[in-house]
Parts: C-alpha cells; structure tokens; sequence
C-alpha cells in the first residue's frame, strides 16, 4: 500500500487546527462552562438559564429578537430578490451605480444607517418635523420594533440583491425560452422555474440576514429605547453599569449559539435538499421595458438607490456643519474633523493598524487552509474547514464575551491589549477569505502543479511562484469583504475595548451615545471613503465591475 508522503501540510494544517482550538473552540468551551459552574462555591448550577427562562421579562427578549428578526428577514428576501430579478431582466438606466451603492451599503456599518435615521425621523428629525407640519399630527419618531425593523430593512435588502443577483447571473434562459415557447406566462415561469433555481442562494441569503440582523448590537440599542433583543441584553449583563451577571450573560450566549447552530444546520438541510448546478450557456439578458412596466421598474430601482444613499448623504452633510461644543450652529466649516483628528486620532491609527495586521493573517490561514482542503484533505482539514466557518453564524458579542473569559488570566493573559482585538477579528472574518479562495483552487487544474514539479520545481516553490499568484483574482475578493467588514466591526470590538484600544466604529458609537454628532458624522464619513476608495482602488486594479458574493 503506497503510503501518503509528508510534505509539510500536515504540520501547517495541525497548526491551523489548533490555533481555532485554543482562540474559538477553548473560549466558547468557557462561555459554556461559565454558564453552568459558579466559580464561588465550585458547583455546577443551572441557576442562569432558571433565571433566564422563568422571568417573562427575559423570556419576552427572545421574542422580542426571533420577531424583528425574522420579519426583516421576510421583508428584505422579498425586496431584494424582486430588486435582483427586475435589474437581470430589465434594462434599468444606472444600473451600474446601483450595483456601486448596494456594495457600499452592505459593507458601511449597520449603526450608522440608525444614527441617519434618527436624524431624519426622530422625534426632532428633518422628515420628522415636515410630516408634523404638514399633517398636524404628533409623530414620535421611528423608535422601537418598527424603527429597528425599518433599518434592518434598508440595511440588509442590498445583501440579499448581491447574492440572488449572482444567482441569476448563472441562470440558464434557455430554460425561460422553453417555458414561453410552450404558452407559460411570465408569473408562472418566475414561480415554477426561476424561484426554484435560486432558491438555495435565496436561502444563503436569508440565513445571513437573519444571523446579522440577530447578532446586531448598535442598532436596537441606538433606537430600541426599551425594545429589548438578546445581543443588548448580552452587553447589559455583561458590562452592566449597576451590575455585571457574567454567569447570566454566558448563559445567554449559550441559548443564542444553539440557536443559531439550529438554524444553520436547517438552512444546510433544505439547501441540500433542493441544490441545483447549472451553467449559463444562454444567460438571462435585460430587456427594455415599456410603458408602465418600464416606470414602476426605474421607480423601484431608484427608490432602493435613495433609500441606500440617504444615511450617507445626512452623515456627510452633518460632517461639514459648523459646531459650538456638541451642537449644530448655523454655517459649515470642519470643526467636527479637526476635534476628530485632534480627539479621536488614536481611535482612526487604531482602526486601519489592527484591520491591516489581521487582514494579513486571514491571508496567510485563509490560502494555507484552503489549499490543505482542496488539495490536501483529510478528516483533519474537514474538521478544520467547519470550524473556521463555525465563527461566521456566532454574534459577535458572544465571541467578545468568550475570548474575555477565556484569556482574563493566565496561560493567556490579552485582554484589555490590542492583541485580542486582531484575534477576534481573525476568527470572525476569515470566512470570507476561506471561502473565495477555495472557490478559485477548485479551478485551478492540477495539471499545472504537476507540470511545474516535473519541470523541477519543489513542492514548496510551486506552491509559492505558481499556485498563489493564480489564487490571487479569486482572494482578493474575499480578502476585501474581510478588511471592509473588519473596519465596521462593532458587536465584538465593543466588549473588548479599553480606553487605548478605541477603534473608529467604537468611537462612532460612544460620541453618538453622547450626542457628539458631528464628531461621529466626521468619523463616519471618514469610514464610508475609505470603503468607497478601497472599492474603487479592487475595480480598478482587477478590471472587475462587481463583486459576487
């Protein structure tokens, strides 16, 4: 029997291994043990989940977030997917930029969209004060469960278009043809053939949604006032003013890890069940429509453009608005830059230095990882490869709270350090990596690899001169919507930050918790350009013109 020869992936894939056994799988081990040991008197009790599930006021809080949850979950599925399959089949004027404005919106942090709505339909907000004009009526804002849903909403229907989007970009319309050549009208065609084909990136798409919109921590507690959904719940318990329940909180984290694993593993399920492959040899081509049919399209693509573009157009106007302490005054100037730079700077070089260092590692793991399982599997590399996704279901206030308890004493003493920082982001983000990058391996013929060796190259030096730059078009996508997502992290950040750790999403959130606006719309605005160059800055180098998700 020809045995397997040792070239040194085996050692990388053990050191990869346990590097998620010591930063993912050993915190969440703590999380769960915390939960259920008290440290105090050395025995177990189940003390925190009786708490937790015979209080209504705890209880209600599930409801509370499976409710908004999942209605933003129905209402951002509809809304994309008929975004998506109106701007395949129609020719829509723009459409470019609406593809420019969906990216940016998905990958601009979720809290500023609610700072911008506050702005606008706050008890004190522009649209506000019109609609209390105009119609005399006393209307108090978009706080609670229909603001939060209302953002949810925006926020995450331009992640739904993006993924659906590239699903039709796949789809066959020989298939369509067919169907309208045997008398199958337009509606039914769209339920019997187009649904069924993109259902499982529908359903992709929707546990995303439904995760992120979950694990959201800034935007219930910016215009939650009273709402209560688990991840504030977390944060309360956990950094309590009055008192910390770390016990409480590592038992709520438990109840949404399990949760959320359900929840994944239905998704897996059902896409298994109803996956289809199929290659567009005849793609979907846009059409021009006509008459009405035309209008409402452009009316409803455009709409989605304005709604997507309204926070980003209040922050930076709010950003260039003269300021006398932390109030607006009349005039422009930049004022709230320059107590930004001069007040926040350690939180801006905080930002880009840990995001670049961590964005460094993804690289490394992500295309040593991938190509261990795509070329090198094994039990260990499967094991591995789940692992590494594992992080992408989990909120991150459930990471921040676990890498706290885990590494607040020794062997491992980081918290506090901007170490533990760059780690979290790590384990949250390389997913995105993983993922791109074993995409473009499994097109990458082997044949080439092996021609380079008999050629004489080693294994190691084919890897490095021939395998990776050939990665390098398909990492590079996902290496983006990692550095991107880093830099608008803020449920993990926010349990592990201390004074000189501050990162800009941080930042933009203490200052607005303040009523600083015009040094949060500063920051913000700083954050949304630099996703806008370095956006533009991938197009430009890659000669791509959009980014499938």
């Amino acid at each position: 029997m020809k045995k397997r020869r040792l070239d040194g992936w085996a050692l990388i894939t053990g050191l990869c291994f346990l590097f998620f056994l010591f930063f993912f799988l050993y915190p969440i081990s703590r999380t769960l043990l915390n939960s259920i040991y008290d440290f105090t008197t050395g025995t177990f009790t189940l003390a925190s989940f009786q708490k937790f599930f015979t209080k209504r006021y705890y209880t209600n809080t599930i409801w509370n977030s499976l409710k908004v949850t999942s209605l933003a979950t129905l209402s951002t599925t509809f809304f994309g997917t008929t975004l998506a399959y109106l701007a395949r089949t129609v020719k829509i004027k723009g459409k470019r930029v609406l593809d420019i404005v969906m990216l940016i919106s998905v990958l601009s942090p979720p809290f500023i969209g609610a700072y911008s709505w506050i702005v606008l339909l706050g008890r004190a907000g522009v649209i506000t004060n019109i609609i209390n004009s105009l119609f005399g009526i006393q209307f108090q804002g978009i706080y609670g469960f229909s603001g939060i849903l209302l953002v949810f909403t925006i926020k995450l229907s331009p992640l739904v278009y993006l993924y659906v989007s590239g699903a039709l970009k796949n789809l066959d319309n020989s298939l369509n043809e067919a169907a309208e050549s045997m008398g199958c009208t337009r509606i039914r065609k769209i339920f019997r053939i187009i649904l069924p084909l993109i259902l499982p990136t529908m359903l992709a798409s929707a546990l995303l949604v439904f995760m992120r919109a979950l694990a959201d921590f800034g935007t219930p507690m910016l215009i939650g006032e009273g709402y209560r959904t688990l991840p504030v719940l977390i944060y309360n318990s956990f950094v309590g003013e009055v008192t910390q329940d770390y016990s409480f909180a590592s038992a709520i984290s438990v109840i949404i890890v399990a949760f959320t694993t359900v929840i994944f593993l239905l998704q897996k399920y059902i896409s298994g069940r109803v996956s289809i492959e199929m290659n567009a040899m005849n793609p979907l081509e846009p059409k021009k429509a006509m008459g009405v049919s035309n209008v409402l399209t452009h009316a409803y693509a455009y709409l989605f453009i304005i709604l997507e573009l309204l926070p980003i157009i209040v922050v930076a106007y709010n950003s260039f608005q003269n300021t006398q302490g932390t109030m607006f005054v009349e005039g422009f100037s930049l004022n709230s830059y320059i107590k930004a730079f001069s007040t926040m700077g350690s939180s801006i070089a905080n930002t880009y230095l840990y995001s670049i260092i961590a964005l460094a590692i993804i690289l490394v793991i992500g295309i040593l990882v991938s190509y261990s399982t795509i070329r090198r599997p094994s039990a260990l590399t499967a094991i591995l490869d789940t692992i590494i996704m594992f992080p992408y279901i989990i909120p991150g206030s459930v990471l921040g709270i676990s890498m706290l308890l885990a590494f607040n004493h020794p062997p491992l003493t980081i918290s506090g350090t901007a170490i533990i920082i760059i780690v979290a982001y790590v384990v949250r983000r390389l997913p995105y990596t993983i993922r791109s990058s074993s995409a473009i391996l499994r097109q990458i013929s082997t044949s080439v690899e092996e021609a380079s060796q008999s050629l004489g190259a080693s294994p190691t030096s084919t890897f490095g001169k021939v395998t990776v730059p050939m990665m390098i078009s398909g990492v590079l996508p996902g290496a983006l919507m990692s550095w991107m997502s880093i830099i608008s992290e803020l449920s993990a950040s926010i349990m592990l930050y201390v004074g000189s750790t501050k990162t800009m999403t941080i930042a933009i959130y203490t200052e607005v918790i303040r009523g600083n606006y015009g040094v949060a719309s500063a920051l913000s605005t700083i954050l949304i350009c630099s996703t806008v160059l370095v956006l533009m800055i991938f197009f430009k180098l890659t000669g791509r013109t959009e980014i499938e998700l």
